[in-house]
């Protein structure tokens, strides 16, 4: 086979697995919308129970409602659908990789995901309601009427969600950068210093400014730096090229150099 039809092959073998993606998406976003007030609620929990007692959350625009719950329903399915994603994109790149290559990208995407939804999860159960009942605190005080629009409330969860399933990726961004070669284990040990400092603006910057708030994220933050840091060994261990193994003698034992 020449290099056009081998390159006209990949093409097309890529089309099919899109479109092998966007029919899962497409089926997941149908069922994810059907439910999707459903799935506004449960997301919803943790603004519920920092509403002062009697109130509910309303739309201020006519057109909110079908924006949002839309909205809920497409990030809802691509995340559903992840897995399959990445099984496809896995089931391209694949045959091109070299075994050792193979040992470290699949735990890559395996971890990617597993961070992510871990993220989300932490941020859903511990991060929105201290958020909420945080600003209701301070709202509280003025005497005014609480009113919280919903699609304002998922606009600023979709902001939440995102930016800790971003900084949960860290051991992912820490293995990836040690098997590059473009640090070591020793230099990111070295930085843990600069990385606690680093953890606690993140957290300022991300969640609400008190304290509670704060080591809420730049704790786990720390845990999972130190996390990527073994990970990052043990995983690159296992991936190393064979050619980069020391030759063993007939014996078994290491080969030495002669004088």
């Amino acid at each position: 086979m020449s290099e056009e039809e081998s390159f006209v092959s990949h093409l097309v073998e890529l089309r099919d697995r899109i479109i092998k993606s966007l029919v899962v998406v497409l089926i997941a976003f149908g069922v994810c919308f059907y439910f999707s007030g459903d799935i506004m609620k449960f997301l919803s929990q943790p603004l519920y129970q920092a509403l002062p007692e009697g109130t509910k959350p309303v739309f201020t625009d006519q057109a909110g409602a079908f924006f949002t719950l839309t909205k809920i329903a497409f990030l809802t399915a691509v995340l559903v659908s992840l897995p399959w994603i990445l099984y496809q994109a896995w089931a391209f790149v694949a045959p091109g990789l070299y075994e050792h290559e193979k040992k470290f990208a699949l735990p890559l995407f395996v971890s990617s995901v597993f961070f992510l939804v871990v993220g989300i999860g932490f941020a859903y159960q511990f991060v929105l309601p201290a958020a909420y009942k945080f600003f209701f605190l301070f709202a509280s005080r003025t005497g005014a009427d609480i009113l919280q629009d919903l699609q304002k409330y998922w606009e600023f969860t979709l902001a939440i969600f995102f930016g800790f399933g971003l900084t949960f990726q860290v051991p992912v961004v820490e293995m990836l950068l040690v098997k590059l070669g473009m640090v070591s284990q020793q230099q990111l040990r070295e930085a843990r210093r600069y990385v606690i400092v680093g953890a606690f603006v993140v957290a300022a910057v991300l969640t609400p400014p008190d304290v509670l708030s704060q080591f809420m994220l730049a704790v786990p933050l720390i845990l999972l730096y130190e996390l990527g840091i073994f990970l990052a060994g043990f995983l690159t261990a296992r991936s190393r090229n064979p050619e980069d193994e020391p030759e063993a003698d007939a014996d078994g034992s290491p080969g030495t150099q002669a004088d």
